[in-house]
């Protein structure tokens, strides 16, 4: 036996050595090398593809074995231009891939990947050893792979991008994501570099990024009761609120794991009435880690948290839509810290989730890992640029253009949950008129139907007797679009229902489970399975009959994660899905919303191929611009809080590379106090309005939406309030910036910019900006700092290296690269103008298509050269996909002081052939103020050719 024993290991490690006297080998392809390495070696992958798709972008795929599985991505949609050019240089020990302005040198022993400029410096690297990583897993029968990569790069990098999340987090270094499609939040697998990079991660299973380390049961903690014993912590249970020193219970408990949806029917205790109760968890924790600990909540309803005796924590959520808080934690080793968490709950189901992490090691730390739950092979792009706007182009070269919005878009408008009938909708529209607040879109949200019909796409007679009248009068009477809201639901038995229940179009999980919803007595219900071409057909063709004939502008599609049932977990979802027409509901558990958009615009676009396509829904993915889709923000919460959460979101969801953002202005659900107010929190639920207003103007879609109270500004205060007054000033600025704003949207497709910009994208070398997360460019030229506190007057805000300063209102100059102390008036929010900025303004407009912009007035602010492309096309339909618009280059040479208005370049139907400029100089030394009804110092008549105005 132990002779066998003895030749096994010979022959064993004749055959080791062997492997390891092998040459690693490479083969050149037509689009670019793979090479093989040794697993045995290295415990990574066998076989690494690069691919050069662009000059800036090179594709990585790793696999576990030699072969590459044939994949076809979801998310990007590119050619490749000819003419690439590449050298693959091998040498001892690693390959160099380089093209024009990029290098890709892999370790052909380990195949760890290293990103190098065209100049040799290093950009990113992969993370060696074993920074990446294939685990064997089944799902649905199928063999795939959990898989991770970490990238290691430096000290002073920041991490942008990756979609919309709630936790008020800008600059993701050492931080966790998860992608995982909910309401509020929008996975989307791009990250952005301050450095000028970036990463497009083609998976699109359940995702950990930045920090993917798991996250720890509070028992994982050293606990102590509040009586000192070692082991857990002290929970005691209240019934009653207005009693809290009456505990009907006491307990020892070391977790607190209510996450999702029935977790607190297991966890809670029998004696415990959650809709009236209240519960406090007290003692202390511990660690034998010294440095920053991350404490993260889920919670519904009300929660404190007090450290050491000092609140760290007070928020509120209404309980059917958790929402998370992040708590930092310094601890040192050993140390006891004091903590007490209060939690009031709020109706039949009770969220509350405690969890953490532990400090980095110093190997841990300036690493960035992608670890996603199901997939066949490691598959990212790596795009450089010279700036961030060079990264987010590639970005787009691979995922596609996104298509302008229709002009009227970016005009206001108006939503609530909901208007019930059809006299409502002309009503609220007829006021806005007679009042002449200008606006363009009102908005028709859900239950337009019959009660037991969601999914018909039918109008409720009742309610709504003539919706195509309705509409005809909105066009042609009142000048306004209608949006309406479609979601991909079906109720059981529905004709629609059985159609697609017969094609098989249907995800069936929530029909065995007799699942049913919240609408009256409850109904069971499911979604289409958008994974699959015909049923998107199919679903265009329902809602192009029933409603799209009828004259519907755009299109509002709720619910998009998809939201089968809310509130669930990921193994829950997953159920749901299962069949995906594509393969497993784990390998595309998150691609939904991105296939349920590319049904809809393919299906207007080849029915009505004139008219701009628009989607606003409430989940994305990358790729979703190319559908035409706006993304918002989701079912926020009415406070403070959530409105500055809303800034932090919507800058790195605009850095993510989809340009349309927008957000419920007011919030969706109010704390109880603003439902039925009293004189006090009447006026600061008037003052959160009139704040979150100010804020809403400046993001790309200007758009109000809400439950009770109603959000239009006549129902939230009278005519000579400052918050109606705000409002109005407000809104007619940004119909006066239309000419700006439009600009933006025309560079959003032709060089794919970015309308919402963190500081980070124009002001990259001030490393003060990388962390500013509550302050944001709209376009080039205009600072934003939104004031998100109650009865603030002042904030404080950071004006960034550059020439220098204006406010707008003033025109007052200021030096840059100072923090500053911003008067903040009650009907004002702090604007900054950057020195060398060209603003062109348009005429006061009740709607954007009132009349056009045949006198612009161009505000020229000083202290630098100036440019600015102003824009134009129809406004309406894809004829500037064919080349059918204009753009005047407006220059301005501050040596020579100087205005130059260029040739016009391109012509369109309907282009104005003449129009007035009117021209502001606004000098450091020379204050204006914004008053675009004064007369200005210059008027020129432009009628296309170039033309120098000295100042």
């Amino acid at each position: 036996m132990k002779l066998r024993l003895l030749l096994f290991s010979i022959v064993c490690t004749s055959f080791f050595n062997a492997l390891l006297a092998e040459t690693p080998s490479y083969i050149t392809t037509p689009t670019g090398v793979i090479i093989f390495t040794d697993s045995l070696v290295t415990g990574t992958s066998r076989a690494v593809k690069l691919e050069v798709i662009a000059d800036n972008i090179i594709r990585v795929i790793a696999a576990p074995g030699k072969e590459m599985a044939a994949t076809q991505s979801l998310v990007t949609a590119y050619s490749k231009k000819p003419g690439l050019a590449w050298n693959v240089v091998p040498s001892k020990g690693s390959l160099t891939l380089k093209t024009k302005s990029l290098a890709a040198i892999v370790d052909l022993k380990t195949g760890v990947v290293t990103f190098f400029d065209a100049k040799g410096k290093k950009i990113l690297a992969e993370k060696p050893p074993l920074g990446r990583s294939f685990e064997p897993v089944v799902f649905d029968g199928k063999r795939l792979y959990a898989l991770t990569q970490t990238f290691q790069s430096t000290p002073d990098d920041a991490w942008y991008g990756l979609g919309q999340h709630q936790d008020g987090v800008f600059n993701y270094k050492d931080q966790q994501v998860t992608f995982f499609q909910n309401n509020t939040e929008v996975a989307i697998p791009f990250l952005i570099s301050s450095k000028n990079y970036g990463i497009l991660w083609d998976n699109y299973s359940l995702t950990k990024a930045g920090d993917a380390r798991p996250m720890h049961q509070l028992s994982s903690f050293r606990l102590y009761s509040k009586n000192g014993e070692q082991g857990w912590l002290t929970a005691s249970y209240c019934n009653d609120r207005s009693k809290p020193d009456d505990i009907v219970l006491e307990r020892a408990e070391s977790a607190i794991d209510m996450e999702f949806l029935n977790d607190s029917r297991i966890q809670l205790p029998a004696a415990f009435t959650p809709a009236t109760g209240s519960v406090i968890w007290e003692g202390s924790i511990a660690s034998a880690i010294t440095g920053l600990h991350r404490i993260r909540f889920v919670f519904g309803g009300t929660i404190k948290v007090s450290v050491n005796g000092k609140t760290v924590l007070n928020r509120w959520r209404k309980a059917w839509n958790p929402a998370p808080a992040l708590l930092p934690l310094n601890l040192k080793s050993g140390e006891k810290t004091d903590i007490r968490i209060e939690w009031v709950p709020e109706g039949a189901e009770s969220y509350l989730s405690v969890k953490w992490q532990e400090p980095l090691t110093k190997t841990e730390q300036n690493a960035f890992t992608f670890s996603s739950e199901a997939g066949k092979q490691v598959d990212y792009y790596f795009i450089s640029g010279a700036n961030m706007d060079d990264v987010i182009a590639g970005y787009r070269n691979l995922t596609g253009k996104a298509p302008i919005v229709p002009k009227w878009a970016l005009g206001f408008w108006q939503s609530r949950e909901r208007y019930k009938t059809q006299a409502e909708i002309l009503a609220t529209i007829d006021e806005f008129r007679k009042r002449k607040i200008p606006i363009d879109n009102i908005v028709l949200d859900w239950s337009y139907w019959r009660e037991a019909e969601w999914g018909s796409q039918d109008f409720d007679a009742s309610r709504f007797p003539s919706p195509d009248s309705m509409i005809d009068v909105l066009h042609k009477k009142y000048n306004t679009k209608l949006m309406i809201s479609v979601w991909p639901k079906f109720y059981e038995g529905i004709p629609a229902y059985n159609e697609f229940d017969r094609q098989g179009f249907l995800y069936k999980r929530n029909i065995a489970d007799r699942q049913r919803d919240w609408i009256g007595k409850g109904y069971v219900s499911t979604f289409y399975d958008a994974f699959n071409e015909n049923a998107r057909k199919n679903f265009w063709d329902l809602i192009h009959k029933k409603i799209y004939t009828k004259g519907i502008d755009a299109w509002w599609m709720d619910a998009s994660e998809p939201d089968i049932l809310s509130n669930v977990s990921p193994e829950k979802r997953k159920l749901q899905m299962t069949p995906v027409a594509l393969g497993s509901a784990a390998e595309y558990l998150n691609a939904y919303p991105l296939q349920n958009a590319k049904g809809i615009y393919e299906g207007q676009r080849s029915t009505d191929p004139d008219k701009r396509v628009f989607l606003l829904t409430r989940s994305g993915f990358a790729g979703s611009q190319r559908y035409a889709a706006a993304i918002w923000s989701g079912d926020i919460g009415a406070t403070w809080h959530d409105m500055k959460a809303q800034i932090a979101a919507g800058i790195n969801f605009s850095m993510s590379g989809l340009p349309y953002w927008t957000m419920d202005i007011g919030g969706f659900v109010v704390p109880e106090k603003f439902e039925k107010p009293n004189a006090e929190d009447l006026e600061e639920w008037r003052e959160l309005m009139t704040r979150w207003t100010q804020f809403g103007a400046f993001v790309p879609l200007f758009r109000s939406h809400g439950q009770f109270p109603y959000r239009e500004v006549f129902n939230t205060a009278p005519e000579t309030h400052p918050a109606y007054q705000s409002f109005l000033y407000y809104d007619k600025l940004r119909y006066r910036l239309m000419p700006y704003i439009y600009s933006l949207a025309g560079a959003a497709y032709h060089n794919d910019y970015t309308i919402m910009r963190g500081l980070a994208m124009d002001f990259g070398t001030d490393t003060a900006v990388l962390n500013i997360g509550d302050q944001y460019m709209f376009g080039g030229s205009l600072l934003i700092n939104p004031v998100y506190e109650h009865r603030q007057t002042k904030r404080e805000l950071y004006l960034p290296k550059s020439a220098g300063w204006y406010d707008l209102y003033s025109g007052r100059w200021y030096a840059g690269k100072q923090t500053i102390m911003a008067e903040a008036p009650y009907e004002r929010m702090p604007v900054y103008v950057k020195a060398g900025s060209i603003i062109p303004f348009g005429p006061e407009l009740q709607y954007t298509a009132e009349k056009p912009a045949d006198t612009i007035t161009l505000n020229v602010y000083a202290g630098a050269d100036a440019s600015f492309d102003l824009y134009e096309d129809e406004g309406v339909n894809y004829n500037y996909e064919k080349g059918a618009y204009a753009i005047i280059p407006v220059k301005y040479n501050e040596a020579a002081k100087t205005i130059t208005i260029g040739d016009r370049n391109g012509t369109f139907a309907g282009m104005l052939q003449k129009r007035t400029f009117r021209i502001n100089f606004i000098t450091p030394g020379k204050t204006m103020m914004l008053d675009l009804g004064a007369r200005t110092a210059r008027e020129v008549l432009y009628e296309g050719k170039k033309m120098n105005i000295k100042l």
